[in-house]
């Protein structure tokens, strides 16, 4: 691991890494914020995952996570969207599709499945240099994210629900089999053969039998992708007679980018902090 740039904020230290990935087979870069608790004791982990057009520095310059995290005490970790490099396979004039557009899968078709391991990478590789490098307690982990990022957390979370302690997500793709923005790059990452997205589909996961609570989203009513996109009503009726404690937060006035998500990120942090300190 390699230091790029560590800087102090809040009395912690926010710093930029980057590592030879065996997941995605090339160099990726993350963010950490290592409150200052952290100098005493092993501090617990959110993982903050980002949307489409994003790197590990969108929310660092404008997410607005440290104040809070530094009072919480709580380890944040931003992991880049997907691989990139020369040698990386990419359509560079589509946003929505590889460099920027992982989707937090693991590819299985050629080009794509040799680097485009996204979801080995935030599941595997990246909690064991985490738990390696820094003074986290990884027994105590939730997980957030927004758009791409907010459909990342919550399939992971519905994965992996002895992992994490709290989920939750700002405008998430609750239906990525069936948006428009995101049904394209699932065929090209994952085949013709939809039976294989289901285990990348929030909808679809809980539909399986897949669990997980609590879950917190908040949802921009003004969003220009709320319906297209988003779709947060078909998470709220696919969980209806569940036992998935949900929160669907409705915020009216709000639209899709960082100026919501930072409004509410606060409230988010803490929530996470409330569930990653009880007993």
């Amino acid at each position: 691991m390699q230091i790029v740039s560590e800087t102090r904020s809040h009395g912690g230290m926010q710093g930029v890494y980057t590592h030879a990935s065996m997941s995605c087979q090339c160099e990726m870069t993350f963010a950490v914020f290592v409150p200052p608790q952290a100098e005493e004791r092993p501090c617990p982990v959110l993982w903050y995952l980002s949307g489409l057009t994003c790197d590990h520095s969108n929310v660092m310059d404008k997410g607005e996570y440290r104040q809070m995290a530094a009072e919480k005490g709580i380890i944040v970790v931003c992991p880049d969207t997907s691989p990139r490099g020369e040698n990386v396979p990419d359509e560079p004039d589509n946003w929505q599709f590889g460099s920027g557009a992982g989707f937090y899968l693991d590819a299985i078709e050629e080009p794509f499945s040799k680097n485009y391991k996204m979801y080995s990478y935030v599941v595997d590789e990246l909690p064991e240099l985490i738990g390696k490098n820094f003074n986290a307690d990884m027994s105590r982990q939730s997980i957030t994210g927004h758009s791409m990022g907010g459909h990342g957390a919550i399939t992971i979370a519905l994965k992996n629900p002895d992992r994490f302690k709290s989920c939750s997500a700002f405008a998430p793709i609750c239906r990525p089999s069936d948006a428009s923005w995101s049904k394209p790059s699932f065929e090209k990452y994952l085949g013709g053969d939809r039976s294989s997205w289901r285990q990348y589909d929030t909808c679809d996961l809980i539909a399986d039998g897949h669990r997980f609570s609590p879950i917190l989203v908040d949802q921009g009513d003004v969003d220009e992708w709320m319906e297209e996109g988003c779709r947060p009503q078909a998470l709220v009726e696919t969980a209806k007679g569940t036992d998935i404690d949900l929160t669907m937060r409705i915020q009216e006035g709000y639209d899709h980018y960082y100026p919501f998500v930072s409004t509410f990120m606060h409230e988010h942090v803490a929530w996470h902090a409330k569930h990653l300190t009880s007993k």
